[in-house]
């Protein structure tokens, strides 16, 4: 069980995927204008993420792996990441159309996101069983999300501030960005 509570937290916390790894950066500067999309969008990516990373596992243990199919483990991972993308896409369309609206253009953007190929790749890499897999995954998406509603609500206070005009916009969420990131080295101590 601790092995799997420091998976968690070395991929949430030590080795953020976005502001370690710096993987799926589109839509962490993009959704990160809105809390409400930010926090939507983290909840699409932890389901999206854990299952897939779930299912990954399975086809890569019982089929990919014994007919020596390594070499099309990035292609499956896609089409995986793809459809469970699809199923998401529906069910927010048909039960929550302000999210789905809020997302726009950045959930269908979650099937390239190469933070949630990454982790189905890193696993295999990295010879993670079915239950470690599923954990890396969630524990990857959770750190995406604390990332990016922590940026969205840094995002929020700096458009009440009075900035030099070189610093609006862009340039000042990118210093930010990279501060998290900083921020986040911190939890690189950490251990149980």
């Amino acid at each position: 069980m601790t092995n799997l509570i420091m998976i968690i937290l070395t991929t949430a916390l030590i080795n953020n995927v976005v502001l370690n790894q710096f993987l799926g950066i589109c839509s962490f500067l993009g959704v990160s204008k809105s809390m409400k999309a930010s926090a939507s969008l983290g909840v699409a990516v932890i389901f999206v993420m854990t299952i897939a990373s779930a299912v990954a596992s399975i086809l890569y243990d019982n089929v990919l792996a014994p007919l020596n199919l390594d070499y099309m483990k990035t292609i499956v991972f896609i089409l995986i990441i793809a459809a469970l993308v699809q199923i998401v896409e529906m069910f927010l369309k048909k039960k929550a159309p302000a999210i789905y609206k809020a997302l726009g253009i950045y959930l269908p953007l979650i099937t390239t996101n190469c933070a949630v190929l990454g982790v189905a790749l890193t696993n295999v890499q990295d010879g993670y069983g079915f239950g470690e897999s599923v954990f890396a995954g969630f524990g990857t998406a959770v750190g995406y999300t604390i990332a990016i509603v922590l940026l969205a609500g840094i995002r929020s206070r700096i458009k009440e501030e009075d900035l030099p005009r070189p610093l609006r916009g862009a340039p000042i969420v990118l210093i930010s960005a990279a501060l998290m990131s900083i921020a986040f080295m911190g939890f690189s101590g950490l251990s149980l």
